[in-house]
């Protein structure tokens, strides 16, 4: 029991350290790919310092979802991310969760963001909930595809982390499978709009028309914008760590944790390479065509579940 423990706060610890460091990561390639000087990689660990520090303002209309919606937001993208194991030596108590657990975890935090974006009464805030709302209905078919398919490979047709990792351990020969190629490219289209990031969202406009997720968030400061924006760090994580671990399961099972670990963070910079490119070479979609970059989603995992059965 106290070794699980040990596992788990290690892997706490681990999460809460290189969360930030990936978007850093991602702001500096593109950055670079433009000809630009860029800010450090460690710009989102100096911001989340900055907005801790500050004062929170609060409007006088908002309710205890407002004041809860952050801290829950975070709780639930950190608690899906203890659901995947980043190296085997740290698979603890999570390790014995479900997939699906992950999923209505993450949808949880949207849904408390969602309503305090409506709870303060704001045009923006509301346009930003109904859009995030939306972006997630259209992509989470996909998602559940990919889940499925996954699940079925293990022989028994269980979303059971255990279980599928224990499959991914004695087939790391598949990471470069036709199956798991097309549930790579259809998880990194599901990773762009679940991050918020170009075509489907641009982080870093303000302009209202075409926000998403910043407009959800537009009402909020201080320590509570803090704890919005490491969540959103850690919930990019969670799909980043199901690309490398489950689909991409090479070096997972090394004896050595530090070899190990080196690994996952060389694939989970790899995606990250991937998620800029994406950004630099696309341009911010229209909301209605959003719907289209989910369905060509939908298409490559519907794929990916087809060949699984075909080569059986």
């Amino acid at each position: 029991m106290i070794v699980s423990v040990l596992k788990l706060l290690v892997q706490i610890m681990l999460i809460l350290i290189i969360a930030p460091f990936f978007t850093g990561v991602i702001k500096k390639l593109k950055s670079k790919f433009q000809h630009k000087i860029g800010l450090s990689v460690f710009q989102p660990y100096y911001n989340l310092i900055k907005l801790c520090k500050k004062d929170l303002v609060v409007s006088s209309v908002t309710s205890w979802i407002y004041n809860v919606a952050p801290y829950i937001y975070f709780m639930t993208s950190l608690f899906a991310v203890l659901c995947l194991p980043v190296v085997h030596q740290l698979i603890g108590p999570a390790y014995f969760t479900d997939l699906l657990v992950i999923v209505y975890l993450l949808v949880a935090g949207r849904i408390f963001m969602a309503l305090a974006g409506l709870d303060t009464g704001s045009a923006f805030g509301g346009m930003g909930s109904s859009r995030e709302m939306l972006v997630s209905a259209l992509v989470e078919p996909a998602l559940f595809v990919i889940i499925i398919t996954v699940s079925s490979r293990t022989g028994i047709a269980s979303t059971n982390v255990s279980s599928i990792y224990e499959y991914t351990l004695s087939h790391t020969e598949a990471a470069f499978s036709p199956i798991n190629l097309l549930l790579f490219a259809s998880m990194l289209m599901i990773l762009i709009a679940e991050s918020s990031r170009i075509p489907v969202d641009d982080p870093s406009t303000h302009l209202e028309l075409t926000m998403v997720h910043e407009a959800m968030v537009l009402e909020y400061s201080g320590r509570h914008l803090a704890f919005i924006e490491m969540g959103t760090h850690i919930k990019q994580l969670v799909f980043m760590t199901f690309m490398a671990n489950i689909l991409i399961p090479i070096g997972f099972n090394i004896e050595n944790i530090f070899i190990g670990l080196g690994i996952y963070i060389l694939k989970i910079l790899a995606i990250t390479v991937l998620v800029a490119l994406v950004e630099i070479n696309t341009v911010k979609l229209r909301l209605y065509s959003i719907p289209n970059f989910a369905a060509i989603a939908f298409i490559i995992s519907v794929l990916g579940f087809l060949t699984c059965f075909i080569l059986k």
